[in-house]
């Protein structure tokens, strides 16, 4: 068995357009929820053995609340290929996964995130800015997650409030 924690990035500031997407910063209010996701992911034990986070600045600033707020002490790798990924794209990031890699985190973007999310899902499950999905899937490795594997959302929380259970 193994756990896909996916985390879209928080909310970012569009009042510097001339910075372009890739460079737009996490607003205040996404640093105190992906803080606040971060310190949900302590308090729950829900800490990952790995982050892959896209390299976009609010996702790069989301994984910092996130290991600042959980002291979160393992591995980070910033994924150019995640910026803008379908969830084709996303699935296939995953499946190369190390193997003793039991939990992932995934900080990435819309609609790639949700696309990837459903697919696993099999049903549309939003994920609006700073929302965590657990899902646990019913594989022993990485490599055998596939467009036909289903998994169970067994948590889902966004800042404003939280959503348990799911299919």
């Amino acid at each position: 068995m193994k756990t896909l924690l996916l985390l879209r990035h928080a909310k970012s500031s569009w009042k510097q357009p001339s910075a372009g997407d890739h460079e737009r910063k996490l607003k205040k209010r996404g640093r105190k929820d992906a803080g606040n996701a971060g310190g949900l992911l302590a308090a729950d034990g829900l800490l990952p053995d790995l982050i892959l986070s896209s390299t976009a600045r609010r996702c790069r600033q989301t994984v910092e609340q996130v290991i600042h707020h959980s002291d979160y002490r393992g591995e980070s790798r910033m994924i150019g290929e995640l910026y803008e990924a379908d969830g084709a794209k996303i699935r296939e990031i995953v499946s190369k996964v190390p193997d003793n890699v039991s939990r992932v985190a995934i900080i990435a973007h819309n609609p790639g995130m949700e696309e990837f999310l459903e697919g696993i899902l099999g049903e549309h499950t939003p994920l609006p800015t700073a929302a965590l999905a657990v899902v646990e899937l019913p594989i022993n490795a990485w490599s055998d997650l596939s467009a036909e594997t289903r998994g169970n959302l067994t948590r889902a929380w966004q800042p404003q409030g939280e959503k348990s259970g799911g299919g």
